[in-house]
């Protein structure tokens, strides 16, 4: 008798919900077994603990007595290690992208590429202003802040000899009526 451990599906439709079972090769896929080793829940996150849950003792028991897995049991029992992962051939040529797929694909990544550069090389563009920013303050002393004191207080002396040189003398304004004013009294 050949034996399989293979999903034997149930639950509802949309719904799938598989037992691992130890069949004889021969019976259908949904009938009679000989045990039940586990339970498959698709449904369930790929991380979930839930999602496939085996016996270790019984599949170890049922490859000893020459069971064979199918091909979806021999991926889960590899993922969990109780047998070496069974190598899968490459998905077929007609499923390869076309050439202009291939193309758009390739001008996506060279995109992101680009970008991912400009990216880095901005990042060490502000570390490198960063850098010199904090070393320029750090070699000036006190002489630098004396000097704007000392501006501060020249501007100011400025400011206030401009405003009294202001207040002295008429604005050229003040003046042009003033002799406007003269003019009118010597008509009269």
């Amino acid at each position: 008798m050949a034996l399989k451990l293979r999903l034997a599906r149930g639950g509802r439709k949309g719904r799938p919900f598989h037992k691992i079972v130890v069949a004889d090769s021969r019976m259908p896929r949904d009938g009679r077994f000989i045990e039940k080793i586990g339970t498959y829940n698709p449904l369930l996150a790929n991380d979930n603990p839930n999602r496939v849950m085996i016996s270790e003792e019984r599949v170890k028991y049922w490859l000893g007595q020459g069971a064979k897995p199918s091909d979806r049991v021999a991926k889960m029992l590899g993922k969990l290690g109780l047998i070496p992962m069974p190598k899968y051939n490459e998905t077929p040529q007609k499923s390869a992208p076309k050439e202009k797929a291939r193309l758009r694909l390739e001008e996506k990544e060279e995109k992101l590429k680009a970008k991912q550069e400009a990216e880095k090389t901005a990042a060490e563009e502000a570390k490198q202003e960063a850098n010199a920013e904090q070393e320029a303050p750090a070699e000036s002393t006190d002489a630098p802040a004396e000097s704007s004191d000392a501006e501060a207080s020249q501007e100011k002396g400025e400011a206030k000899q401009a405003a009294e040189t202001q207040d002295e003398a008429p604005s050229a304004d003040e003046g042009d009526k003033a002799a406007e004013q003269s003019d009118d009294k010597k008509e009269a």
